[in-house]
This record gives C-alpha cells, sequence and structure tokens, in this order.
C-alpha cells in the first residue's frame, strides 16, 4: 500500500493555506486546505491525514478544539498548532489535548518542514481494542514515545483504517463486539501484509487456544494486560526497526 504522505492545512487565512499548500504540494504532499473547523472536521471524515496544521484563533473553533474533533475521527493524525498568541497557557492547552507542537506566527517555513518531515518519520500504530479507557491511555503512553496511534474499536473501524492506512504495527485485543481478534489478524494480513502484529489480552487462560492459533499464523508477540509498560516498549521498539517479509493474502 503506497500513498503520498498528507497534510492537512486549516487557517482562515487564506494567503497562509494558500503558501503552505503550494510549497507542501511541491515537495509532493498530498494536501488538503479548510479555512474554518467544521469544513476541516469534514474533510477528516473522508480521508485520514498524516499531518495537521492548525491555526489557534479562528471563528467559531478555534484549534484546540478542531483538534479534539479530529482526534476523535483519526487519532492518529498529529497536529502542529500554529499561532500568532504563543503563551505558556496557550501552549499547555493545546498539548494537553495532545497536539504535538506549538508554532508561534509568523511561521518559520523552514521550522515547519523539519517538523512535518519529523512527524511522518515516526512509526503508525494501529491499536484495535473496545476499552476506550484503555486506548485512551496507552495512546498517552505511545505518543509519548514518537509514535503517531491510531485506534479502533470495533471490526468496522479497524477494517476501514486497515483498508486506508500502511501500519508498521497492529495490537489486536482478543476479544471485541461481533469479531474475534483471529478475524482481526486475518484482516492484518489480507490489507496490511507489511505491518507487524502483537496480540493483546487480559484473559490469559479463556483465550490460550486462540492465542496460540494465532501465534501459530505469524503474530509477533503477545502482551497480557495489565501491561508491563517497559516490556511492551521494547517490543515495539524492536519491531519498528525490523523489516517484516510481505506475506500473500490467506485463503
Amino acid at each position: 500500500m503506497n500513498r503520498l504522505p498528507s497534510i492537512l492545512v486549516v487557517d482562515d487565512d487564506r494567503d497562509t493555506c494558500l503558501n503552505l499548500a503550494d510549497i507542501l504540494g511541491e515537495l509532493g504532499y498530498r494536501v488538503k486546505v479548510a479555512h474554518d473547523g467544521p469544513s476541516a472536521v469534514e474533510l477528516v471524515r473522508q480521508a485520514p491525514y498524516d499531518v495537521a496544521l492548525l491555526d489557534l484563533k479562528m471563528p467559531g473553533m478555534n484549534g484546540v478544539e478542531l483538534y479534539r474533533a479530529i482526534k476523535q475521527l483519526r487519532a492518529g493524525t498529529v497536529a502542529i498548532i500554529m499561532t500568532a498568541y504563543a503563551s505558556q497557557k496557550t501552549a499547555h492547552e493545546a498539548l494537553s489535548a495532545g497536539a504535538w507542537q506549538v508554532l508561534a506566527k509568523p511561521i518559520n517555513l523552514h521550522r515547519v518542514l523539519d517538523l512535518v518531515h519529523q512527524a511522518l518519520d515516526q512509526p503508525l500504530l494501529l491499536v484495535v481494542d473496545d476499552d476506550r479507557e484503555f486506548c485512551a491511555s496507552l495512546w498517552d503512553i505511545l505518543r509519548e514515545r514518537g509514535y503517531r496511534v491510531a485506534v479502533a474499536g470495533d471490526c468496522d473501524s479497524a477494517a476501514r483504517q486497515l483498508h486506508e492506512e500502511a501500519f508498521d504495527v497492529v495490537l489486536i485485543d482478543m476479544k471485541l463486539p461481533r469479531c474475534t481478534g483471529n478475524m482481526i489478524y486475518h484482516l492484518v494480513r489480507q490489507s496490511n501484509p507489511s505491518a507487524h502484529t502483537i496480540v493483546i489480552t487480559g484473559y490469559a487462560r479463556d483465550m490460550e487456544h486462540a492465542i496460540n492459533e494465532i501465534v501459530n499464523q505469524g503474530a509477533d508477540a503477545v502482551c497480557y494486560k495489565p501491561f508491563d509498560v517497559p516490556n511492551l516498549l521494547g517490543m515495539l521498539g524492536q519491531l519498528v526497526t525490523k523489516p517484516r517479509q510481505n506475506e500473500s493474502a490467506p485463503d
């Protein structure tokens, strides 16, 4: 699966959008622009974006509010907040919401391009688990360690995202609404054959047979809840630097 890296630029200053879109487009990125929050949310509903450059002060929905909406739809999007009103309070609010960086206006173009490049270099993970609190906690932990983290709470969401994105690692909970971890594993092999997989479960004894089945089919690792976070981070560190040979889709 190959697609151009995608950037969303949102600013009510049309000249800022035009300039950033022209420069990023010339560098080979797929760029979309919006001039207000609701329009940006609609674009995010339609397609994933790797990076979102968001103006802080816009009529109606500000950049932090917009990022919270984007995060609900596409948790793997890395947000960079741009503002002419930079302050410690502003930065704290944006970073607490999950934004990655806050940039002062007028924009330093070289700094923007450097941050976009850094964001795109961050490994992309998908966590498939219906426990929202667990996913939120794991998202915070992994973002702090420099991973982009998308989240799927059910089989349909996982299937859609696996079709849209090329993930480096997929973490698969064994118990999901209306489907099993085994089903998700096969979806990964069909649509993201180069992705590594980690099976996660809080039911080691009940799921022993199913876990062994997935491991025998090629899952890279098993991690039991509650997590040993250093152990999980060690697994991920090894997997994201380890190429996986593409496999043909199972029959």
